[in-house]
C-alpha cells in the first residue's frame, strides 16, 4: 500500500428479496472507503459481504472497476447467489437492479 490514492467504479447488480438497498445508505457507506489503506480486492469483497448482511438479495455481485496503476487496470468481481429451499439456484427471480 502506496498511500497514493485510487479511484474506482463499483457496480453493484443485484436480485433482492425482501429488502433493497436504499441510495443515500450506499453513498455514505461507499464514501467511508475514501480514507482507508486496502487492497482492491480486500475492498470489493468486504462491500459484497456488507451489502450481503444488510440485505440478503437472491443473488448480487460486486465489481470495482479500479483506475490504471502502474501500468495495471484492475477488475474485481465478487458475486453471491441465495440457494434456493431445494438448494439450487433460482435464476431470474426478483426485480434486476444495476447500481454505478
Amino acid at each position: 500500500m502506496t498511500g497514493q490514492p485510487d479511484f474506482a467504479t463499483i457496480s453493484i447488480d443485484y436480485v433482492p428479496d425482501r429488502l433493497c438497498v436504499e441510495l443515500k445508505s450506499l453513498k455514505l457507506y461507499l464514501w467511508s472507503f475514501r480514507d482507508q489503506g486496502a487492497f482492491h480486492e480486500a475492498v470489493t469483497n468486504q462491500i459484497l459481504d456488507d451489502l450481503v448482511a444488510a440485505v440478503s438479495p437472491l443473488s448480487m455481485e460486486v465489481t470495482g472497476d479500479f483506475t490504471v496503476r502502474g501500468g495495471i487496470h484492475t477488475v474485481v468481481t465478487a458475486r453471491h447467489e441465495k440457494p434456493a429451499r431445494s438448494g439450487k439456484s433460482v435464476p431470474g427471480r426478483g426485480t434486476r437492479r444495476r447500481l454505478g
